[in-house]
């Protein structure tokens, strides 16, 4: 297997998250900000591998893989950390809210995967919107920390809540475009997503009619 830029930087994402975690438990008073900064170059190599593997056509099975995989040990490795730091149930309740939105839907992508409809349950937009929510706030929660006045670990706290707001969002997207695949029905799932309506089915001894075909 050949190893491209973009699938280094995401090896190079996983490797960082025993540094993250060493970090975050040394005791020295920079601990804090030695471990926002591993987390924010994690996130920066998360656009970075994206970017190069569409930039220059670096895209791969493994790195389709192994991309996703790296989010998702990066934020529950972070979201553990926070926990331990200040367990409180309005941290865990989010925490289990993102880490079991991922769990589904990794379980919901296999099985779609598995009868051939993992096209159906792409919604790419609004996870973009939520992955970014979640680096902020686990940026801020990992600083933990007020910087002069302001409240780090409360503003961080805040944009957990609306990370988490959106992974539920985002959970029923996810489900919804699904559905029909879940009932059995996966040409209306395709005509849905298409934004199409599905042909009507042709009386017995007719043949069906394309749009295209002549008066």
């Amino acid at each position: 297997m050949h190893l491209n830029t973009a699938t280094v930087l995401t090896l190079f994402r996983i490797a960082l998250i025993p540094v993250l975690v060493v970090t975050f438990y040394l005791p020295f008073w920079w601990s804090n900000w030695a471990a926002t900064v591993v987390f924010v170059l994690a996130a920066l190599t998360d656009w970075a591998d994206g970017f190069v593997a569409r930039r220059f056509n670096q895209s791969s099975p493994f790195g389709a893989f192994l991309d996703p995989v790296a989010d998702k040990l990066m934020v529950a490795t972070a979201l553990v950390l926070v926990i331990q730091y200040r367990p409180s149930p309005w941290l865990v309740i989010p925490a289990a809210i993102i880490i079991g939105r991922e769990i589904t839907i990794s379980a919901l992508r296999e099985w779609m995967a598995q009868i051939g409809e993992v096209a159906t349950v792409k919604v790419a937009g609004l996870g973009k919107v939520k992955t970014t929510f979640q680096m902020i706030a686990l940026s801020l929660l990992l600083f933990r920390e007020d910087l002069w006045t302001l409240p780090i670990f409360d503003l961080g706290h805040g944009c957990l809540f609306i990370a988490a707001g959106l992974t539920m969002w985002s959970m029923v997207q996810y489900l919804r475009a699904a559905w029909p695949a879940m009932r059995g029905d996966s040409s209306q799932a395709e005509a849905s997503d298409s934004g199409e309506p599905a042909a009507p089915a042709a009386a017995p001894g007719e043949t069906p009619t394309s749009g295209n075909a002549g008066p």
